[in-house]
């Protein structure tokens, strides 16, 4: 069914439409990535979101510059990313000790990092078949980032997780 109201009518505007969504999505994230390093007692932990921050606020300056381009410079809110984002919150907010807050604030980055890795796996598609290979190789950069921020804090889960058990 077709509704009335609906403005995407090609993979151009739908490609536009998804780099908007996702501009909000990544600033939401530079202050949630700013909040859990201050709320994070790991160390190791601490320096990969550090790390990640930075990645993020380059990540949104990308995706600010093909906006331009596109003449569609403003973004348009995640709801997304917000529901993701409070619902870590929340489960942050809920944990007892460090030890339970460092495993949580882990679970729930990891939930934002795998929306990003299927949303910068969508663009880079459409990139390509638009044909802004430029465009998609940005994406491609973007996703090993993002791959590469899912396995770091892959890395820290298990040893979160055995000091939470212990703490309980």
């Amino acid at each position: 069914m077709r509704l009335p109201f609906a403005r995407i009518d090609n993979l151009r505007k739908l490609y536009v439409d998804q780099i908007q969504h996702l501009h909000s999505a990544e600033t939401q994230i530079t202050e949630a990535l700013a909040s859990g390093i201050e709320t994070a007692s790991n160390p190791e932990l601490k320096l990969v979101l550090q790390t990640h921050l930075q990645e993020t606020r380059e990540q949104v300056s990308r995706l600010q510059k093909i906006l331009d381009t596109a003449g569609k410079p403003e973004p348009k809110r995640s709801k997304a990313m917000a529901a993701l984002i409070a619902e870590g919150d929340d489960l942050i907010a809920d944990a007892k000790n460090e030890q339970v807050r460092d495993a949580a604030i882990i679970t729930a980055g990891r939930r934002v990092e795998h929306y990003e890795i299927a949303a910068y796996e969508a663009l880079r598609g459409f990139a390509q078949i638009i044909g802004e290979t430029d465009q998609a190789a940005l994406h491609e950069r973007t996703l090993e980032e993002e791959k590469k921020a899912d396995e770091a804090l892959r890395g820290l889960a298990d040893l979160a997780n055995s000091l939470a058990d212990r703490a309980a």
